[in-house]
């Protein structure tokens, strides 16, 4: 198996390195499970008051939010979500809770007016579709 005078390398390589990771965190394990019971907490050792310590002041926030802001279309909701990152027809379609039917034909035209693109991909499990914004539609769905 090994020749004269190597046994040694497979000595280090195969039994002291993985032991010498291996024992530290053993003992570590067995000196935690051997301490059961938490040190006392003394109140001398630890003075403090709360006289010093004060709440941050809370934020108050809008209850509702500005007309400019809200999304006025399905084809701004449909661009919202392409924007943050969703690429596919069935994730748009679940967190927006459009029927399948207008979104589709939603996208359509968003790909019509240049907005959108759509890839075809092949990926491991197969061809999938992404859905992709263009800078058209960004600049569109910011201003």
């Amino acid at each position: 198996m090994a020749e004269e005078g190597f046994a040694w390398l497979y000595l280090v390589f195969f039994l002291i390195i993985p032991l010498s990771r291996i024992l530290p965190r053993l003992v570590r394990k067995f000196k935690d499970k051997n301490k059961a019971t938490p040190e006392p907490f003394t109140q001398t050792a630890y003075q403090s008051t709360n006289e010093s310590i004060q709440d941050p002041p809370r934020k108050t926030f809008q209850s509702e939010i500005p007309k400019q802001m809200s999304p006025q279309t399905l084809d701004m909701l449909v661009m919202g979500e392409l924007n943050r990152g969703t690429k596919n027809f069935n994730s748009i379609q679940k967190n927006l809770g459009i029927d399948s039917a207008a979104l589709e034909k939603i996208l359509e035209s968003l790909e019509d007016q240049g907005l959108m693109t759509v890839q075809n991909k092949q990926g491991i499990f197969g061809p999938k579709i992404e859905l992709i914004l263009t800078d058209k539609g960004f600049k569109k769905f910011y201003s």
